[in-house]
């Protein structure tokens, strides 16, 4: 005991931090200092010591653990990692770090596994727009809710620009998120996380052979697959384990497999064998002796389909959107039920009426050899065309009450145009939509489901998805696909929309309206800033085709069509001189979109603009554009917002 005391004495002399625990020295700063020291703690919650010239023998915003405060850099060779569990606050296994190339990382480090996630590591860091050449490696979150990385990664808070109190923290679940605080107040609420849209995809939630799914009501849950159970109850990190014996899974007559369905598991493929048929990719399997499973699902350019063969079902989740199947391979000679093996917590459907067998038999005839051939052969042709017809068109149909209850009672609103209301809804699947409640309900319903029909076929990767409809009394609704990101003209003076995005924006608002013009000739539409929605990653969508005719536009004049769906300085002079409408108006209005985009002028309204006479007047975007372009003055066209970064040509 003396011993002990006289080292923590001679330590304290030394002008070192000590932390004790029950009498033990558990920490010390392993410092120094000739002269008198002095600790500090600063308004931005830096705790230093220092010694008697005012330089820093040690400083807390050196040694982040999970957190990171306002002004707290992040730098080269620093570290966050979470803690164990909610309670435990022993090391976890997630970190946030610079990886090797500069960019800024999450990072599930088990005990043995290991893999990135963030940002998703099937897209590259330059489609994601990270700059791999700084190694300086530092981030900071400002007190104002911005957080700026040398990756070029950067994004602001919810509540960006109120005074609060703020922290970054990297929390036990293995999510990146940023809280705020009022002053005064016990609450800490969440204003940004790294991953929302799909909080599953974190790497280790579940562990080995289990599922993630998700409920914005009650957060993440795992589950075992089918035929496995937990290997250490309470503890889903440590996963599931077969509740049968694999006594020789290389011997084919002696394993099989079974389907599920909406079930993805990312990463450790055996390969990838691309352009191939389910028989190859199930023969691949059965004849490899560590696949536990395979995947089997339609190529990214939608003509082809590939095959990964799983050596560990590992990141498993249920995907609702998954356009894909897996089979895990189980013993033929297995002890559990097919119940056991095909029942789905998750995805449950309503009982139906029971299927009666009727037990007839007819007699058979003789065979005439070539009219069995043209029954046959019309039968697969009219297959193929029954396929064609039905297969893109699967949308349901909603009740009224369930679009009400998914909706909360239509409580939360996120859009709002003159063709109705568009809330935000959480379907019984966890997908997450925008219903738009139609404002009339002329249409009949015939009318409707045969428009709504249409429009839900209609499938291009730069034009809204339709989920699904509901036609009920004088109710018309429509479900259609979530947008984090809102419309465009919510982003335009967000700092986030920088000119690459921009120019991205402007290429896939184009294809979406060409493929409407080319391949929906009767469909025109009236193209502004809040017909085009952005996603997650700022990719644009372009939204309300077809609304017209649902909206029964067709037996009205002109006059009154751009009336009840145009927006003023977004519509073609075709509108209000009588001309015949044709897509050409979309062009039109499209360009102004495009206008707006690059000058920050609205076209609703007059602005001021310093001429060189350094009079102010009133300008209109379009005569105001086009003297600027005739004159070569395009510099001057350029939104503040850009600071310079643009391509002029």
């Amino acid at each position: 005991m003396f011993c002990q005391l006289q080292n923590i004495l001679e330590r304290f002399l030394q002008h070192n931090l000590i932390l004790t625990d029950a009498g033990t020295e558990v920490w010390f700063s392993g410092t120094s200092s000739p002269s008198a020291t002095e600790l500090r703690l600063n308004d931005t919650g830096n705790l230093f010591l220092t010694d008697g010239e005012g330089g820093v023998l040690w400083q807390s915003f050196d040694l982040p653990t999970d957190t990171l405060l306002p002004q707290q850099p992040l730098t080269r060779n620093k570290v966050l990692i979470s803690a164990r569990s909610r309670n435990n606050y022993l090391t976890g296994f997630y970190k946030l770090y610079f990886g090797n190339d500069n960019v800024l990382r999450l990072l599930f480090d088990g005990t043995s596994i290991s893999g990135v996630y963030w940002p998703y590591p099937w897209i590259s860091s330059n489609e994601l727009d990270r700059f791999l050449y700084n190694s300086s490696r530092i981030v900071v979150l400002d007190p104002l809710g911005h957080f700026q990385s040398s990756d070029n990664y950067s994004f602001s808070t919810s509540d960006y620009g109120a005074a609060r109190q703020r922290r970054m923290t990297l929390d036990f679940d293995g999510n990146l998120r940023v809280y705020s605080r009022e002053r005064g107040s016990a609450v800490w609420a969440v204003t940004w996380e790294a991953l929302s849209s799909i909080p599953c995809f974190i790497h280790g939630v579940c562990g080995n052979n289990s599922l993630c799914s998700y409920d914005p009501a009650k957060g993440r849950s795992c589950s075992c697959v089918p035929g496995y159970v937990p290997k250490v109850l309470g503890d889903w990190s440590a996963g599931c384990v077969p509740n049968f014996t694999f006594f020789d899974g290389c011997v084919a007559n002696e394993v099989g497999f079974v389907k599920l369905l909406y079930v993805d598991f990312w990463g450790y493929d055996y390969n990838t064998i691309l352009n191939t048929t389910l028989k190859k990719c199930w023969e691949t399997c059965l004849n490899l002796c560590d696949c536990r499973g395979f995947q089997y699902k339609v190529s990214d350019n939608m003509a082809t389909f590939n095959c990964y063969p799983k050596i560990e079902l590992l990141n498993g989740h249920n995907l609702p959107s998954f356009n894909g199947e897996f089979f895990m391979k189980i013993p033929k000679n297995n002890t559990f039920t097919v119940d056991q093996l095909v029942k789905r917590s998750q995805y449950t459907c309503p009982p139906t009426p029971e299927v009666k067998v009727l037990d007839k038999t007819y007699s058979k005839k003789r065979k005439n050899g070539p009219l069995n051939f043209m029954l046959w052969f019309a039968c697969v042709v009219g297959g193929i065309e029954m396929v064609g017809v039905v297969l893109p068109y699967q949308e349901p149909r909603f009740t009224y009450d369930e679009l009400k209850k998914a909706t909360r009672n239509f409580s939360k609103e996120i859009g709002r145009g003159v063709g109705g209301i568009v809330y935000k809804a959480v379907l019984p699947d966890d997908r997450v939509v925008a219903v738009k409640v139609l404002s009339i309900a002329a249409t009949g319903e015939a009318d409707f489901l045969a428009e709504a029909s249409t429009i839900g076929r209609v499938n291009h990767i730069n034009l809204i998805g339709m989920w699904g409809y509901c036609a009920e009394g004088n109710h018309r609704l429509l479900v259609y696909e979530f947008m984090e990101r809102g419309s465009l003209a919510q982003n335009l003076s967000s700092p986030e929309l920088h000119w690459k995005r921009r120019f991205d924006i402007a290429v896939g608002t184009a294809k979406g309206l060409a493929y409407l013009h080319e391949e929906c000739l009767e469909w025109v539409l009236h193209c502004n800033k809040y017909h085009i929605l952005l996603d997650s990653d700022y990719q644009p969508k372009v939204a309300d085709f077809g609304l017209s005719k649902l909206m029964d536009r067709g037996k009205v004049r002109n006059s009154t069509f751009s009336r009840i769906g145009g927006t003023r300085g977004y519509m073609a002079p075709d509108w209000v001189s009588n001309l015949p409408i044709t897509s050409k108006v979309d062009v039109y209005s499209y360009g102004i979109v495009m206008l707006e985009m690059v000058t920050g002028i609205s076209p609703t309204t007059s602005v001021d603009s310093l001429e060189s006479g350094g009079d102010a007047k009133k300008i209109q975007l379009v005569p105001w554009a086009r003297n600027k372009k005739t004159g070569f003055h395009l510099e001057e066209m350029m939104h503040l917002a850009l600071r310079g970064d643009y391509n002029l040509k």
